[in-house]
């Protein structure tokens, strides 16, 4: 009985060390309040760097360079695109296409 009684109390003080809650551990807000709302929850996020790098994306797909136009344009036909794979895209592109000229 004597050893149930010590058994006891000795579990007792486990756990009130175990769960006591400490000054340093009240001092985040989070204990409170764990979740944050809508506003603050994007406050390290600068929208306009995010909106910007998507135009800046959009803008750049739609002004490529004349060699990729070219490249793109010898890929979309088999026969340039074989010719390019011996001489490359360049003179492929100019044996292909080079002749064309608009009036």
């Amino acid at each position: 009985m004597r050893t149930l009684i010590i058994l006891t109390l000795l579990a007792v003080l486990v756990m009130a060390a175990t769960c006591y809650e400490s000054h340093e551990s009240m001092e985040s807000h989070e204990y409170l309040n764990p979740f944050l709302n809508r506003r603050r929850a994007n406050d390290f996020i600068q929208a306009d760097t995010r909106l910007r790098a998507i135009t800046q994306e959009r803008i750049r797909e739609r002004s490529k360079a004349p060699q990729e136009h070219q490249r793109e344009l010898c890929e979309d036909y088999y026969p340039c695109e074989m010719y390019a794979f011996r001489h490359g895209y360049a003179a492929a592109y100019k044996h292909y296409f080079g002749r064309r000229r608009t009036k």
